[in-house]
């Protein structure tokens, strides 16, 4: 028998599959998603010719009291030099060109169509 993920899992991940489909649209070619180092993760590992991008989404079903960008905390962006560091050396990929992107995403019940912010290089980490 297989369990029902949480609501918040399943927005979740429906969020992450819309920024996929929303980064391919664009050429960008998807490496990995979810990679966890540690207890740190990145929800999708990308390349868009020029640059390895580390993208975190944020997925809400409204943004009356924040926009889902905010939820990206210092703390967050500490965690993914972190797991970005991490992919890289694994990969013997030290050096090469990232960059760290918020894919914010507000998928409103009883609509079609959800609005999709994306913020290339929102943050840098030297």
């Amino acid at each position: 028998m297989k369990k029902t993920q949480p609501p918040h899992i399943q927005l979740g991940r429906k969020g992450e599959d819309l920024a996929v489909e929303w980064l391919e649209s664009k050429d960008i070619r998807i490496l990995e998603r979810n990679y966890h180092f540690e207890k740190a993760e990145v929800d999708i590992i990308a390349f868009n010719g020029k640059q390895i991008i580390f993208a975190e989404v944020k997925t809400r079903t409204d943004n009356n009291f924040a926009e889902p960008e905010d939820a990206v905390t210092e703390t967050k962006k500490q965690s993914l030099y972190k797991v970005a560091g991490a992919w890289l050396y694994e990969r013997k990929m030290e050096g090469s060109p990232v960059r760290f992107d918020i894919i914010s995403i507000v998928v409103k019940p009883g609509e079609s169509e959800p609005a999709i912010k994306h913020f290339e290089g929102a943050f840098w980490h030297l």
